[in-house]
């Protein structure tokens, strides 16, 4: 286990740690946590790394003191979400739980984790380089808008002071730079690693390089803003971007190229690791929320290709779909039965978009040098190769497994990936959908059309709600003539960017949601790095910087949400 403590450290017989990561959620060894993944993966390349989970920031920081400096540098993440939205709804109410603290007990890491956790480490340990990763770094590495504040806010690097910025899936680049560090690499020689940001004072004359407009500009206009965030997209969504500079303050934050997707065998080593799939043993007897929905499932691959405008997905894990190999799979899916507790149901085989697996362009070449944001909207690639058929034969060898009872799919699906409003993609697509409701939907399948109304889809680069009348149509065939019990349950958001009463009221009253179970209505909530929350901010659309509606009043975005509660 990963040594959380003085005793725990000083029982391994160490007499230094190398790696010190401090994160704002509990300790949960399990692949779904990030700071799990980076503890083992390094852990596995012979580092020694300790982690303190949800330190007291309010008291006299001993839990920030108590395992002493690393040998190479600190780790800080503010956990599985950013910690804004952790605490708060979309009206901006404080939250009276955390599916990530024990007991699921409110109140356990501050309000813009990172930066009070780095600023903190800073005054202990000057000397001690701090790398900030996870979600809330990842998506606030650039001038982003925060809806709490409800102003712009400078890269994440500038208001903690931290040293270096990991985003994304952070287990090459960490592995690299913690051995950049360790071999006393040159500063400006780890400032090349690749998926790397940084703040340096001065002027960039970096050649081959975007400059951005300056944090300061953007504040003073909105357009700019808007702009920084159309080239930040573009560049996020290719597969060899370029290095990102914008200036802020009396220097530039710059932005390194990600790696290049990781290949089958990488992401079978990510996953090959000692993982013990249980809470650290200081939580015994203590229920954490978000460990008892993921225990028994099981991830298969990383990225969307689907390009939500309110989705952080690919800003976080990349639009190119990493999976990883049904060898491996198979392997996690066996071990689940050395679980306590597991009675042979997977609850959930699959990933951000369950049926995304295996799926990639037919020619490579063509995605190497393609911008797009989304594969399927405005409308699906003709490149892009949506058959089912090894995901099917996936599910079908799970099913094999002795002890396997279920395997339910609980992550979400694209059904424009197996349907179009003329019918079936291809000689896959039926199957797949009758193997999903019949033998990997427990109740009720869940999708997420996410409104009615196309001038608001548009702006959520969703798909027409006439292609769920087709699933609709689809589903009730199957249900009605296999006999089989299962409500279709879809879901919406209220009070997007272009979004009013009279949309609300249109979707509230569309004769093709008649007799469905209709109560998962969520309001919009801006999160750092989607466009969705650009356009709230500036008003303007920033791939055409046309103007749009936006309600940014609390009192009427909740009568959005409620009004369609109140029609139904």
């Amino acid at each position: 286990m990963i040594p959380t403590s003085v005793k725990e450290v000083e029982n391994l017989g160490w007499d230094y740690i190398d790696v010190i990561i401090v994160t704002g959620d509990a300790y949960v060894d399990h692949p779904s946590f990030g700071t799990a993944v980076i503890a083992r993966w390094l852990q596995k390349h012979g580092y020694r790394v300790a982690v303190i989970p949800q330190p007291n920031w309010r008291d006299d920081l001993r839990d920030f003191r108590k395992l002493g400096a690393p040998r190479l540098y600190f780790g800080v993440n503010s956990g599985a979400m950013d910690s804004m939205v952790n605490h708060y709804t979309a009206s901006k109410r404080l939250r009276s739980d955390d599916a990530y603290t024990p007991m699921g007990r409110a109140g356990f890491r501050p309000d813009y984790a990172v930066t009070v956790y780095t600023s903190i480490l800073k005054k202990l340990y000057p000397d001690i380089p701090v790398m900030i990763g996870g979600i809330e770094a990842s998506l606030r590495r650039f001038t982003h808008y925060d809806y709490w504040k409800d102003m712009l806010l400078p890269s994440v690097l500038v208001s903690s002071g931290a040293d270096y910025l990991c985003y994304g899936m952070g287990e090459r680049p960490m592995l690299e730079f913690t051995r950049a560090v360790e071999a006393g690499r040159n500063p400006s020689d780890i400032r090349r690693i690749p998926q790397i940001a940084f703040f340096m004072k001065g002027r960039s004359r970096l050649k081959d390089a975007v400059f951005l407009n300056s944090y300061e500009r953007c504040l003073k206009d909105k357009k700019a803003f808007a702009e920084n965030f159309h080239v930040i997209e573009t560049c996020s969504n290719m597969m060899t971007p370029p290095v990102l500079i914008e200036p802020c303050k009396d220097g530039y934050v710059q932005v390194n190229p990600p790696y290049p997707p990781a290949s089958e065998d990488e992401m079978d080593e990510f996953w090959d690791l000692p993982y013990t799939k249980q809470p650290h043993p200081r939580y015994k007897g203590k229920h954490i929320p978000a460990y008892e929905m993921i225990k028994f499932s099981i991830n298969t691959h990383r990225g969307c290709f689907g390009g939500c405008n309110f989705c952080t997905i690919a800003a976080h894990q990349g639009k190119f779909i990493q999976s990883r190999s049904e060898k491996s799979i198979l392997k996690e899916v066996s071990a689940l039965k050395e679980i306590p507790g597991f009675a042979g149901n997977i609850s959930d085989l699959g990933a951000p978009t369950a049926n995304m697996y295996g799926m990639k362009g037919r020619n490579q070449e063509l995605c190497s040098v393609c911008k797009r944001k989304s594969c399927l909207f405005p409308s699906p690639c003709k490149n892009m190769d949506r058959s089912h058929k090894r995901l099917l034969e996936l599910y079908h060898k799970v099913a094999e497994i002795k002890g396997i009872r279920h395997s339910y799919i609980g992550s979400g699906i694209r059904y424009d990936l197996f349907l179009s409003e003329k019918g079936y993609v291809d000689e896959t697509s039926y199957p797949y959908l009758k193997e999903l409701i019949l033998e990997h939907t427990s109740g009720r399948l869940k999708v997420a059309p996410e409104h009615t109304e196309d001038n608001v889809l548009n702006l959520m680069s969703k798909p027409s709600f006439r292609l769920f009348e087709r699933l609709r149509k689809e589903f009730d065939i199957i249900t009605k003539s296999s006999g089989h019990k299962c409500s279709l349950v879809p879901y919406f958001i209220s009070g997007h960017p272009g979004c009013g009463m009279r949309e609300m009221q249109r979707l509230s009253e569309n004769p093709a949601l008649k007799g469905l179970y209709m109560d998962q209505v969520q309001d919009f909530t801006p999160t750092p790095m989607t466009t969705s929350s650009v356009m709230f901010y500036t008003g303007l659309n920033p791939r055409n910087m046309e103007k749009i509606f936006v309600e940014r009043d609390i009192e009427r975005k909740k009568m959005q949400k409620s009004f369609f509660f109140k029609k139904k």
